[in-house]
């Protein structure tokens, strides 16, 4: 019989070791922030001496895939079996770091994997949580999977706020009709078979990894607005996670503001408040998480923090 491993649906807690990610290892670094159309990036920044400067070597969902150092397959060919697992295999001595609302696309269908996920090394099956995000297919040949990048906070919200595959579908459906995104089957995915709204969208992508590369290297993570409202936070335990992550964390951020987003109007002390809540002590940080958004730990230590709108 061949060996597998589950891994655990939700690796996300709210309570033990300390949070870490807090004002005693972080600031948010309001001066540096970056606007562009309907959104501000404001760079969180690891203090001297704050935590550990690279974090956790694991390697990136979506560099492993496109180094080989992983494959994702189906567990079945049926729906009823397959539809909320996806199978891992790894090919690296190094950890492998799956993040909560990245999207694997092909397969039988597009998925969104549930939770902040590590797999180790090893030579077993690893089996990953994961939602459905096109709902119309279910294809009798298994295509290829490659990595779709991350969903928007609309998307991951829905997805942590409920765990529920009609809840999910629901915001799907109502964000292509808002964008008048034209598909077969109902997929997320379809929104960037848009050429007009790809080339926007590479518009803001440009100009925000240009800043974030002339910056120092000691970002951990970021808050974004749009309009007068923070639509979402990510901060990561040490560079390496962040640097490995801010390029399709970025396009999440820039396809929500492109879909419900707006000229920012928020003011700066309304920003403050949302920040000193999310990051004053550990105590308000789980509080303040629980509702709006996810703490990963992995061995008693907080690897990343996010938050929605």
């Amino acid at each position: 019989m061949k060996k597998y491993l589950l891994v655990p649906v939700l690796l996300c807690v709210f309570a033990g070791a300390s949070a870490q990610l807090t004002y005693e290892t972080l600031f948010v670094d309001y001066d540096s922030a970056w606007t562009y159309k309907n959104l501000k990036i404001i760079p969180i920044r690891r203090k001297a001496g704050g935590g550990t400067p690279g974090g956790i070597a694991a390697v990136p969902l979506n560099r492993a895939l496109a180094q080989g150092l992983v494959t994702v397959s189906e567990r079945g060919s049926t729906s009823f079996e397959n539809v909320h697992w996806l199978r891992f295999n790894t090919k690296s001595d190094k950890p492998v770091y799956i993040a909560g609302g990245e999207i694997i696309a092909g397969g039988r269908q597009d998925r969104m994997i549930v939770a902040d996920t590590i797999l180790k090394p090893s030579p077993k099956d690893q089996y990953v949580p994961v939602m459905c995000v096109e709902e119309g297919r279910w294809s009798d040949k298994e295509k290829k999977f490659g990595y779709g990048g991350v969903a928007n906070s609309g998307l991951r919200k829905a997805l942590d706020s409920t765990h529920n595959q009609v809840v999910v579908w629901r915001e799907v459906d109502r964000q292509l009709q808002a964008g008048g995104f034209k598909n077969n089957s109902l997929a997320y995915m379809s929104r960037f078979q848009d050429k007009k709204y790809v080339a926007a969208g590479d518009d803001y992508f440009n100009y925000f990894k240009q800043r974030l590369a002339r910056t120092d290297s000691n970002v951990v993570g970021f808050v974004g607005i749009s309009g007068d409202k923070i639509i979402g936070s990510d901060i990561f335990d040490g560079t390496d996670l962040f640097y490995g992550q801010a390029e399709p964390l970025l396009r999440g951020y820039i396809d929500e503001a492109m879909e419900s987003g707006a000229a920012v109007s928020m003011k700066d002390d309304a920003v403050h408040r949302y920040m000193d809540r999310l990051l004053k002590d550990e105590p308000g940080q789980a509080a303040f998480v629980k509702d709006k958004g996810m703490i990963f730990r992995q061995a008693g230590r907080v690897m990343h923090v996010n938050t929605y709108k």
